[in-house]
């Protein structure tokens, strides 16, 4: 492990995120106007790795909720073809099926070398970590992983079992040495400050995923308490729950999805992963990143200004207050299920 750049308290971190924030709080046109795709999709660096991915990042959860496993494999493959790099999954997504069917779809036509390739860890120890690693590479037919990263830091007590003599950073860290895994980062969608309390831990992340979207500004803020904080320190930000993880800001709040997703988009994160379940999803999604063109800080704060009446009270994010959005296999270690 590398020693971290400072021990920064909450305090420091609030006064470093505002005034990150007001440096680089939105993308500029000719960020957007970057690399590309074959498919036309803007490429976006990966924080200080090196690498590049599609701005919007296929969420492996959704592509396998086709109840016929050919739709689900016609809808991956298609987003490979149509240029999306970013495939993102998780040990535990149903049952390892979404991690099943990626694999199978991504083992044909030469698609595994096309992209850049994240599961997630559900492990907090060592000897879990390992088992979930050889189960994900397995469903998913590869030998290697480019990014995995600790799924659903969501509990106060998660970063220090992590980091426990005999805790599932251990092995991360040999699984990394014998190639298995390129890069490391962490997940989670519960309150920014369990966010902030990894990242006062002694590891460079190369990545940290969290929920990004027009009404989090203005409700235990991850745009405002950790975006600012990852990009000064070169790490790529990945949002997720853009649309409320169920899509009730779409449904219920009302916000439009080009509008939801483009302020997103927008911010300095380096992609979005989507929850794409169809064919028509994906082509409205597409359809969004091709045409991309950043907003404004002053459109953004007009669309914040026009859904600050349901913001503030977390009312359409309830991942961030209620057990609703955590994992089984998470509630289950923390004796909060049978």
């Amino acid at each position: 492990m590398t020693e971290p750049t400072s021990n920064l308290d909450r305090r420091t971190f609030l006064q470093a995120g505002a005034a990150g924030l007001t440096a680089a709080s939105v993308v500029t046109s000719a960020q957007a106007a970057q690399d590309k795709s074959p498919g036309g999709i803007p490429l976006r660096p990966l924080g200080r790795g090196g690498e590049k991915v599609t701005m919007i990042g296929l969420g492996g959860f959704h592509a396998a909720v086709p109840e016929d496993e050919a739709d689900s494999l016609r809808l991956i493959q298609r987003a490979v073809d149509e240029g999306i790099t970013f495939l993102d999954n998780a040990w535990d997504y149903m049952d390892g099926k979404a991690e099943e069917r990626m694999g199978k779809a991504i083992s044909q036509g030469g698609r595994r070398d096309k992209v850049f390739l994240m599961t997630k860890c559900c492990g907090r120890t060592a000897k879990d970590a390992q088992s979930n690693l050889e189960d994900s590479l397995r469903r998913l037919r590869t030998d290697h992983l480019d990014l995995w990263q600790f799924h659903e830091i969501n509990y106060d007590n998660d970063p220090d079992w992590i980091f426990a003599p005999g805790g599932a950073l251990e092995f991360a860290l040999e699984a990394k040495e014998q190639g298995k895994v390129r890069y490391l980062g962490f997940t989670g969608h519960k309150h920014p400050e369990i966010h902030l309390k990894m990242l006062a831990k002694p590891y460079e992340w190369v990545s940290v995923q969290m929920p990004l979207n027009v009404l989090d500004s203005q409700y235990r803020s991850f745009q405002h308490m950790v975006l600012p904080i990852l990009n000064k320190q070169g790490i790529a930000p990945l949002g997720m729950k853009s649309l409320g993880g169920m899509g009730n800001i779409i449904r219920e709040a009302g916000v439009p999805v080009a509008d939801a997703l483009r302020y997103v988009f927008s911010l300095p994160i380096a992609s979005l992963v989507s929850g794409i379940d169809s064919e028509k999803v994906l082509d409205q999604n597409l359809k969004i990143v091709r045409e991309f063109q950043p907003m404004t800080r002053d459109e953004m704060a007009a669309l914040e200004a026009r859904f600050s009446a349901v913001a503030g009270d977390g009312r359409y994010e309830l991942f961030k207050s209620t057990q609703n959005f955590d994992g089984v296999a998470h509630r289950k270690q923390h004796g909060l299920m049978g």
